[in-house]
């Protein structure tokens, strides 16, 4: 049993880590970023981010036709199209709520991995605020 726990422990703190660098590289490279609860006490192996001008479930797609999984939400909310009660309880407002998903990483995880998904949101995020902007402009 200890040397499970010893192992626990060992992996929480690296997911932590790649946690920590895929937050600080996201926020580093996309403009209006928010990282929900970062202030609070968090499990280690999940990031719940919100993006200014984008809905989620339009992230989760385009993340997902290049192989990355993410959800929209709370884990609590998984397939309710309302803004999350947790991340509005929170304190986002609705909108930050319906533009915020969920990255979860896990024991497969590896730097890597991280790099392609930071790749992907600048990509995804850019490609989608383009859209909504033209969007609006013609409005």
């Amino acid at each position: 049993m200890t040397l499970a726990f010893d192992a626990s422990a060992t992996e929480g703190e690296r997911l932590q880590s790649l946690r920590d660098r895929l937050e600080r590289e996201v926020c580093s490279v996309i403009a209006k970023v928010k990282i929900n609860g970062a202030r609070a006490p968090r499990v280690p192996n999940t990031s719940s981010m919100s993006f200014q001008g984008v809905d989620g479930e339009s992230i989760v797609l385009g993340l997902d036709v290049r192989g990355i999984c993410v959800s929209t939400g709370s884990a609590c909310s998984t397939g309710d199209p309302e803004p999350s009660h947790v991340l509005l309880a929170m304190g986002l407002s609705a909108r930050e709520a319906q533009g915020s998903i969920r990255l979860s990483l896990g024991r497969e995880t590896r730097e890597e991995d991280i790099d392609v998904t930071v790749r992907a949101l600048v990509d995804t995020v850019e490609r989608l605020r383009r859209i909504s902007s033209a969007r609006d402009e013609a409005e």
